[in-house]
């Protein structure tokens, strides 16, 4: 979505309010993946400040994802706050990584929203508080009940430090 922000540009003080829909397709971020249904609510206000634009928003919404422990499918609520200094790119300072360039006088608040939300997901998400994941040895959903595999596996990873413990113990 492209907003227009000429009619603040020269005029310390002067604000744009939001009320606005994002729509977003989907976004990849360290392995996980979101999906954005629906648009995203954003609402707030961009402003001049006399140096620059100030963005100050609250977005809302809902993404489909998979669950980090059994990966079903799930849906997670979105609410994060945006506050981003942005300024023209031929008023900003070449090294200024304080900013969100943009050129003209339009702003893309699509990739704004959707950094923000990647930057500030918490990544994983459950599709319930006590899921009880899968099954590290058939990788059966233990959602569904009990996968016959028994408790007794021992990731190969700790054999070692069970041995050490039989021994102390004297169960070898």
């Amino acid at each position: 979505m492209l907003l227009d922000v000429s009619p603040i540009i020269k005029i310390q003080g002067a604000k744009i309010e939001l009320d606005e829909e994002i729509g977003l397709d989907s976004a990849e971020f360290l392995g996980e993946s979101y999906r954005f249904n629906e648009p995203l609510k954003i609402k707030g206000e961009i402003y001049n400040n006399g140096q620059s634009l100030t963005l100050n928003a609250r977005v809302t919404g809902r993404i489909k994802t998979e669950c980090a422990r059994c990966l079903a499918p799930t849906e997670a609520d979105v609410e994060l706050d945006i506050h981003e200094l942005l300024s023209r790119a031929e008023d900003a300072a070449a090294d200024d990584e304080d900013f969100i360039l943009f050129d003209g006088h339009e702003i893309e608040l699509d990739g704004i929203v959707a950094d923000n939300f990647l930057m500030n997901t918490s990544g994983k998400y459950l599709c319930r508080e006590d899921c009880a994941g899968l099954c590290p040895v058939c990788g059966k959903n233990l959602n569904e009940g009990e996968c016959g595999c028994g408790n007794d596996y021992i990731d190969p990873r700790w054999l070692a430090l069970k041995d050490i413990l039989d021994r102390e113990s004297g169960d070898e």
